[in-house]
């Protein structure tokens, strides 16, 4: 039976005159507060914190950890973001002393061997990229999208252009539309294809003088390479125009082939997907960006330099001469960063190839194994994902994505990304990575084909194991409650 007590909240099990630390007496002298501060930035009373024992404490948090589903304890098949194994080795030396608490405000002279670590990154990321320049400041993917469309705006504004359209697939990430309007441009989607490929016709219907970039994800959102992306970049340079590779999914074409290379302008990488840091819970994050060397000036800074004098290499930090200016507080989410150079200095060359090569084998041995059950409207083979349709069951067995996704936490089995993208009804789109085993796979396959199997009505009703399990999703969103409040008994 699960220990009710121990996931109450805090204020509940909240004792007066518990502590979990005994402080030494304080040695800042005291001041009148009254004197440095005004009167409304003072509080009356102190603030109503729980009171414990560090025993209650370690034990509340050891048990909500228990309820957690992450890549250390199950797998978590979600399509787009690429949830794989963060090894610990890169945790460990992200920690090293002198890297993980070299305080920000060390100056560059202080800071020479973390400037040259960041430094090696930039010149990895761009190879990778086949983009030369490269900024590290981004705090996530899709504030580096944002990042570089300010780039091209400042690039073309620069050129005494006032270019005001962003176009995107239909199956674009929400990020980008989104980006591209925080940027200040008009949003024009294209219409969905048969194929879930870009339509060649219908891009060019909406390319002209005034298309500033074009957005697109390669390999898309479908899991399908666009095979016409040379053709696609030659339609949008004939019009003046740049085009943008959303790097959300370079976990399938590492070290394979490389955006510069068939066409791409700039992209962003997001380091928690495709370079192993940490994912979830809204960061941290990093989402640096690549862009060809006539974007060079207008990057975010700071970016790192090198220089040779009498013999000596130096590293500082420069702001681009047009420079877009900062994105973020001192240089960037370096903690990061610095995993994912850990992880290209593991792997190499070789490794990085490997790490794709084993990504798009595991996914289309899963679309394989299910296409029985859940059918691939779109391509015949995939790359590191697939976008299945439950469509098939919904009509005929009243079963629907959701409840598929909710059974299988039951199964002790993370959902994939269900209802994204919108192009597919009934979509699920997997993403089993390249760290996932034949074993676990399969064992996902069986779980899969017998939730199929199990009476409607019950999995309407998913999940049944967990301590949470349909909670009003809309309602949530719409009206959160951000705050506890104790019940107050009559």
């Amino acid at each position: 039976m699960r220990n009710t007590i121990a996931t109450r909240p805090l204020f509940e099990l909240s004792s007066p005159g518990r502590r979990a630390a005994i402080l030494p007496k304080s040695d800042v002298p005291e001041i009148d507060l009254n004197s440095v501060l005004p009167s409304s930035a003072l509080s009356t009373s102190a603030p109503k914190l729980p009171e414990l024992a560090e025993g209650d404490v370690v034990r509340h948090f050891m048990n909500l950890s228990t309820q957690n589903m992450c890549v250390d304890t199950h797998f978590y098949p979600l399509g787009s973001c690429t949830m794989k194994y963060n090894p610990k080795r890169h945790e460990r030396l992200a920690r090293t002393h002198g890297l993980g608490d070299l305080h920000p405000f060390a100056t560059p002279q202080d800071s020479q061997g973390m400037l040259e670590i960041l430094f090696e990154l930039q010149n990895m990321l761009g190879e990778i990229a086949g983009l030369p320049a490269v900024s590290l400041q981004p705090a996530a993917g899709a504030q580096g999208e944002l990042a570089a469309l300010h780039v091209a705006s400042a690039y073309f504004k620069d050129k005494g252009e006032n270019r005001t359209k962003v176009v995107f697939p239909s199956s674009a990430h929400g990020t980008n539309p989104a980006s591209a309007a925080l940027a200040g441009f008009d949003c024009v989607q294209l219409a969905p294809s048969e194929d879930g490929l870009v339509d060649l016709e219908d891009l060019e219907k909406h390319v002209d003088d005034q298309t500033a970039v074009f957005m697109i994800t390669n390999p898309n959102t479908l899991g399908l390479f666009e095979k016409d992306i040379a053709e696609i970049c030659k339609i949008l340079h004939d019009v003046g125009a740049l085009v943008y590779i959303d790097g959300a999914n370079m976990n399938a074409i590492l070290g394979i082939t490389r955006p510069g290379d068939f066409g791409g302008d700039m992209m962003h990488y997001n380091v928690h997907k495709t370079f192993t840091g940490p994912h979830g819970a809204g960061g941290p994050g990093a989402g640096p960006i690549a862009v060809r060397d006539f974007l060079a000036d207008f990057l975010p800074g700071p970016v790192v330099t090198k220089s040779e004098s009498a013999g000596e290499t130096t590293y500082d930090l420069s702001i681009p001469p047009k420079s877009i200016g900062r994105m973020r507080s001192f240089f960037g989410n370096v903690g990061i960063l610095l995993r994912g150079y850990f992880y290209l200095r593991t792997l190499g060359a070789q490794g990085l190839r490997d790490v794709s090569e084993h990504a798009v084998l595991n996914a289309n041995y899963l679309k394989a194994c299910l296409s029985d059950v859940l059918p691939v409207p779109r391509g015949e083979y995939c790359m590191h994902e697939f976008v299945a349709s439950a469509k098939s069951l919904k009509d005929n067995n009243n079963i629907t994505a959701m409840d598929i996704a909710k059974r299988l936490l039951d199964y002790g089995f993370h959902a994939p990304t269900v209802y994204f993208p919108l192009v597919v009804a009934e979509a699920m789109m997997i993403e089993p990575t390249e760290t996932e085993s034949k074993e676990t796979l399969d064992a996902f396959v069986e779980a899969i084909r017998s939730i199929v199997k199990e009476d409607s009505e019950f999995l309407h009703e998913a999940p049944h194991q967990t301590t949470i399990r349909r909670p009003d999703e809309v309602a949530a969103a719409r009206n959160p409650l951000l705050n506890w409040q104790a019940c107050v008994k009559d």
